[in-house]
């Protein structure tokens, strides 16, 4: 009968010297630096979605409470 390969995964790198470690350690540094770029970038996309949505209507209102002529409170929230 006939074994089964094995599910595990297998260890990355090989047997090698400092050669191979620092070129192990440079990929590593890179990868490290690449994710959190990514996670800052997401980070930071979340929270300006969230800003824009809960800033966008107080912008309009102060931005129209400081043009001339000075509406009312009540002229900038009609739709008419």
């Amino acid at each position: 009968m006939a074994s089964r390969p094995s599910l595990k995964p297998k260890p990355k790198g090989g047997k090698g010297g400092k050669k191979g470690s620092s070129a192990a350690d440079e990929e590593s540094t890179s990868a490290t630096a690449v994710r959190l770029v990514k996670e800052w970038t997401t980070w930071t996309m979340k929270t300006t979605k969230v800003v824009a949505h809960y800033g966008f209507i107080p912008l309009i209102i102060v931005v129209g409470m400081n043009s001339e002529p000075k509406p009312s409170i009540a002229q900038l929230l009609s739709p008419f």
